[in-house]
């Protein structure tokens, strides 16, 4: 059988690429796909090194930088990659690669990390943040987005079989393309946050670049305003760094960008995770809790189905309802008057395990061998 494993692009390793990593491990004879790669050569390791074929995008003026901008060119893009020969398709697709052409003899799978967000339920989101929400670039930007849900949706009914990354994700397919989607979580590295029974600091720690949708303008806010007496640790960079700044409080200890023997040392020692996105998946309190670490963290996406909140058997964590100041403060001291053996460290390390690597290689392999046999019968 020869597989064909197709992902949008290739520029950094994120959550994603994360589970491109599996996919390969599992298929590693596979031939690999994306609109661009411009992964570093010290950055390949995940693909195994595979010749990638790209687009035409992956030539033209800026694209390394900018790739983003030409995303109304990309459904044209991902349909010229020519997939004739191979008998098993699957794309890794938050954007695009679910587009790829694919005849009635052949199989195509879906790993969906999400339809297209800012094409769809988060395009006024999206639009706003990036200042096009209005003039006539943001006409134009409007007109573009409508166009690529048109493609989107058209794009859906040439995959055989989708997989969402979460319960929330098969919702929004459902809601978007009308089809039902099995679901499996991403892989999340646990191995490499150790669990250990070393006492915990008095502080609480948070992680994530610093983005708007990721709230953490939010977090150092309740710290700064309503907990002045309680320390937060920020690990994270990105264009709101200065704006959270200026938030922050003497209490508050923006670290930046920082290797991962640091943030693993803080996410093993911390009082506490805080999260306060609303995710589709969300692997950080994942990480937190592998390494025994307690989550707080807002009740709705991904965040409902990786951590388990006190009404739960052996929790892992605790949920706020209101992206606010003052939902966040409660839960913080609601979680400081809970005995300290009602979440622990074994239970958050246990939950953690769910979403191991290798939980995702057989599941993922079982899952695809049934599709396929019953894909014969057809």
């Amino acid at each position: 059988m020869k597989v064909a494993v197709i992902h949008d692009w290739l520029v950094n390793y994120a959550g994603a690429e994360r589970v491109l990593e599996q996919i390969i491990e599992i298929y590693p004879d596979c031939d690999l796909f994306s609109i661009i790669n411009y992964l570093p050569n010290n950055h390949r390791k995940f693909i195994k090194n595979k010749d990638v074929e790209t687009s035409f995008i992956q030539k033209l003026p800026f694209a390394k930088k900018h790739y983003r901008k030409y995303l109304s060119l990309m459904p044209l893009a991902i349909e010229q990659f020519d997939l004739s020969k191979y008998d098993l398709i699957i794309s890794s697709s938050h954007a695009v690669a679910k587009g790829v052409i694919t005849g009635p003899n052949q199989l195509h799978i879906c790993y969906c990390h999400s339809p297209i967000r800012y094409a769809w339920d988060l395009q006024h989101q999206y639009l706003k943040e990036v200042n096009l929400n209005k003039g006539i670039l943001g006409w134009i930007a409007k007109r573009m987005l409508h166009k690529i849900r048109l493609w989107d949706y058209r794009t859906s009914n040439g995959v055989d079989h989708f997989i969402a990354n979460s319960h929330f994700i098969s919702k929004r397919i459902k809601k978007v393309y009308r089809r039902s989607s099995k679901v499996l979580f991403p892989p999340v590295d646990i191995d490499s946050f150790q669990f250990s029974n070393i006492e915990r600091d008095d502080y609480y720690v948070t992680c994530s670049r610093m983005v708007p949708y990721k709230k953490i303008d939010l977090i150092v806010e309740t710290f700064s305003k309503l907990l002045p007496t309680r320390k937060l640790i920020v690990i994270g960079d990105g264009p709101e760094f200065e704006k959270i700044r200026k938030l922050s409080g003497s209490n508050v200890h923006l670290l930046g960008a920082q290797p991962f023997k640091i943030l693993k040392k803080h996410l093993s020692t911390a009082r506490a995770f805080i999260f306060a996105a609303e995710e589709d998946f969300g692997i950080a309190p994942i990480e937190a809790q592998a390494c025994g670490t307690p989550v707080i963290a807002y009740g709705k996406g991904g965040a409902l189905e990786t951590i388990k909140g006190i009404d739960k058997d052996k929790p892992s964590g605790i949920f706020f309802h209101e992206q606010t100041p003052q939902s966040l403060y409660k839960s913080i001291i609601e979680f400081e008057s809970l005995n300290e053996n009602v979440i622990t460290k074994d239970a958050c390390r246990k939950n953690a395990e769910r979403f191991s690597n290798k939980e995702f290689k057989n599941q993922f392999s079982e899952l695809i061998n049934k599709l396929i046999q019953e894909s014969n019968k057809d």
